[in-house]
């Protein structure tokens, strides 16, 4: 696959990203001025119920039908109606748990909330087929209108009601109706429907593939969403609300670059998956291109954490400011992550996929009852610990898989990382100046950019200068086509 096809493709996807991701953001900070902490502590105690089931839809189908060579539209049918059952039975079993679920948190008026909100299941369950098509075949130009209109939508319904004072069911409302546009657009826009064909024998070949995924998915969602049941029910509400948001910023920086490297890998990786020489020079280009744009965000966040929480939230919210931190840590190096995963995926090691996973739970869980009992911040320190030594586990398969191993990984990001460093340093030093948090900010922002875009420069990265001439050729093959 060509370079210019692979970055064009990725652009349009960090575009999507980035464009419902800001949106998205804006409006989390707007409800997160309107609504009170204890409000999003209980909103993030739904979503653990309902994250968990959706594994369930997706089942690992979606990167089966991408992965697979000669996916036709008898895989794709079979997956979209099987999918369109397990969504059903995940909603009445939210429907019929709600009660208990209330119970568990002391909560009897959850009831409602946790019926209407689990909606998001059925319809997050009908595009999943539709997403897999889009992949497969690089349309994200797709992904970009279905997102950004379903964003700006739920922006909207979710601000006027919490404006309107609906507090928690402002945060529901615009969870669903996010979900349900974003799904409605993706339809009138892709040309795929299901045909009138099922095949048991093609579903069990992509479950041959795909629930290994499937297994590796749910052991990650349970792991991280009982890092938020212990913290919610041990400790409090606001707790919670407090660990949520510390996480949310990092996560979305870094979510926006991951799903974007992730869609747009694993096609492309699959492409030329039978030349591992190829797929080990896309891993290594995604992890230096990866760590190149991440770590001078992550490193940005952490050093102007107290302005960024003072500015985009409240007073009230400056408890998060050391889980900020502590995170921004562990996300900076999501990149070897994802790149060692997909290169995995692609080659159709499912089996050492799901392998690596109860690898790493093993050690998460391990984190979690050596902190849960200390206190959150112990917790988050867990996550830290954990995610170093995931890398190390993610890695290991790939020297023998690749020929491209942790400590040559480590060697790729060292020059991103030194000049992260440098510019955090530098950025930092404004702290001394003892002005407004706002000036102080727009002083930082501008010059953090400068100093790494220098660094970049004078220490010739490579990801750097990769992004130009892919830039160059890319304007160039524009003024061509004018021409």
């Amino acid at each position: 696959m060509k370079r210019e096809t692979v970055v064009k493709n990725l652009f349009w996807r960090l575009g999507e990203r980035f464009g419902a991701k800001m949106v998205q953001f804006l409006v989390q900070m707007v409800l997160a001025k309107l609504l009170a902490p204890k409000l999003w502590g209980t909103i993030s105690l739904i979503l653990i119920f309902i994250e968990i089931l959706q594994i369930f839809i997706e089942s690992g189908l979606g990167n089966a039908l991408i992965q697979k060579k000669d996916a036709d539209d008898l895989d794709f049918s079979s997956a979209f109606y099987f999918n369109c059952v397990i969504c059903g039975a995940a909603y009445l079993l939210m429907f019929f748990s709600a009660p208990l679920i209330a119970h568990f948190f002391g909560k009897p008026e959850l009831i409602s909330v946790i019926r209407v909100m689990s909606l998001v299941l059925i319809v997050s369950g009908l595009k999943n087929v539709q997403q897999a098509y889009v992949s497969r075949n690089m349309l994200f130009k797709r992904f970009f209108f279905a997102t950004l209109i379903g964003t700006v939508t739920a922006a909207v319904v979710g601000i006027a009601m919490a404006y309107n004072g609906m507090g928690l069911w402002a945060i529901v409302a615009q969870n669903l109706v996010n979900v349900t546009v974003d799904t409605m657009v993706l339809w009138l826009t892709v040309k795929w429907r299901p045909k009138r064909c099922f095949s048991f024998q093609r579903l069990k070949y992509l479950y041959s593939y795909g629930w290994k995924l499937f297994a590796s998915s749910l052991l990650e969602v349970i792991y991280l969403k009982l890092r938020g049941l212990i913290i919610g029910k041990k400790y409090s509400e606001e707790s919670l609300a407090y660990y949520t948001y510390g996480e949310y910023f990092p996560q979305f920086i870094t979510s926006i670059l991951n799903s974007s490297i992730d869609s747009v890998l694993l096609p492309s990786m699959s492409s030329v998956q039978d030349s591992h020489e190829n797929v080990k020079n896309m891993t290594r280009r995604a992890i230096k291109i990866g760590t190149f744009i991440l770590m001078p965000f992550m490193v940005g966040i952490m050093v102007c954490a107290g302005a960024v929480v003072r500015i985009v939230l409240t007073e009230e919210w400056l408890p998060i400011i050391p889980y900020l931190r502590i995170l921004c840590i562990s996300y900076a190096f999501m990149p070897i992550h994802t790149a060692n995963l997909n290169a995995i995926k692609a080659i159709g090691r499912s089996d050492t996929y799901l392998k690596l996973e109860v690898l790493k739970k093993i050690v998460d869980f391990a984190a979690i009852l050596a902190t849960m009992f200390i206190s959150v911040k112990a917790i988050v320190y867990g996550v830290l610990v954990s995610s170093v030594i995931s890398q190390i586990i993610n890695a290991w398969p790939n020297k023998k898989l690749l020929g491209y191993s942790y400590l040559e990984q480590v060697a790729d990001m060292i020059p991103q990382i030194v000049a992260s460093a440098i510019m955090g340093a530098v950025i930092f030093s404004v702290n001394f100046l003892h002005i407004h948090y706002l000036l102080m900010l727009a002083i930082q922002i501008p010059l953090g950019i400068a100093v790494y875009v220098i660094c970049s420069k004078l220490m010739h990265i490579d990801s750097f200068e990769y992004l130009i001439d892919t830039f160059k050729s890319l304007l160039n093959r524009k003024k061509d086509k004018k021409i």
